[in-house]
């Protein structure tokens, strides 16, 4: 272990890895007690800052997105999503008329609701629309539907092919599922929304380490700037522990330095 610190400068979670291996193979696998580690040296952790972008640097990467990459982008920033999250929704998630989004099985599988930019309201609908044909021309052509868990399946028998269900970022090609042959639809992939984020970064000449989460980010720096309490970003954002939101305290403290007065001023 304190190899790993000294001379590998391993990261303080690789070291917490191979700490966590150890200590199951003595318990589960020698039925033995690892013993004391007083002296081993444990790397680190740095304090981590996330990368956020401005309004303006936002803006200047939708310019570069075409549909549905700029849709997800607006939903990432405007509502703090994580990208799983995104791509995980249905139809049946999105509440025009209530303004609100509802994100089910977020991470530690719990739910919860966040308000939707008034601004995306038009586009959202149109992409509903599109999505209504999508779903007809599948009926038509006589595929199985969306894939859904399997409990949900067994549950509500049609579900698969009902609209409600429906992913709201499709991928365009099916899929055939192996035990039974069917064609069903599955949601956008991961790497096709981070490919299409990182060149619209690049095209828009932004020196930054920008990536999906990063509009996530974005969005909690910006309600902090705007005032919004820590414990309200917290719930918007799907913490568990504020501790985790209090990160985004630093990202904003360039911005209070430069607002900062001092008393002489006053």
């Amino acid at each position: 272990m304190t190899f790993l610190a000294v001379k590998q400068k391993v990261a303080a979670t690789t070291q917490n890895q191979a700490f966590n291996a150890l200590l199951f193979f003595y318990r589960h696998v020698l039925r033995k007690e690892f013993g004391k580690v007083d002296g081993v040296v444990r790397a680190k952790r740095k304090p981590y800052i996330p990368v956020v972008l401005s309004r303006e640097e936002i803006n200047a990467v939708l310019k570069y997105l075409s549909p549905p990459y700029d849709l997800i982008v607006k939903l990432l920033y405007g509502c703090g999503l994580r990208l799983f999250e995104c791509l995980g929704l249905r139809v049946h998630c999105m509440n025009l008329d209530g303004g609100v989004l509802t994100i089910h099985d977020g991470k530690g599988q719990k739910d919860r609701t966040v308000p939707l930019p008034q601004t995306i309201l038009p586009e959202l609908r149109a992409h509903i629309e599109s999505l209504k044909d999508l779903h007809q021309r599948d009926l038509n052509r006589g595929y199985a539907g969306v894939f859904l868990v399997n409990a949900l399946e067994r549950k509500y028998k049609n579900a698969a092919r009902e609209f409600v269900w429906q992913w709201f970022f499709p991928a365009s090609q099916l899929t055939r599922e192996n035990t039974t042959g069917e064609y069903r639809r599955y949601h956008l992939h991961e790497t096709h929304v981070q490919k299409a984020i990182k060149q619209a970064v690049n095209a828009a000449r932004i020196c930054k380490r920008a990536s999906a989460h990063t509009f996530r980010h974005s969005f909690a720096s910006h309600l902090l700037q705007g005032n919004y309490d820590i414990r309200t970003i917290q719930e918007l954002l799907g913490h568990s522990d504020v501790r985790t939101t209090m990160i985004y305290t630093h990202t904003v403290k360039s911005v209070t330095l430069k607002e900062a007065k001092s008393p002489l001023d006053f």
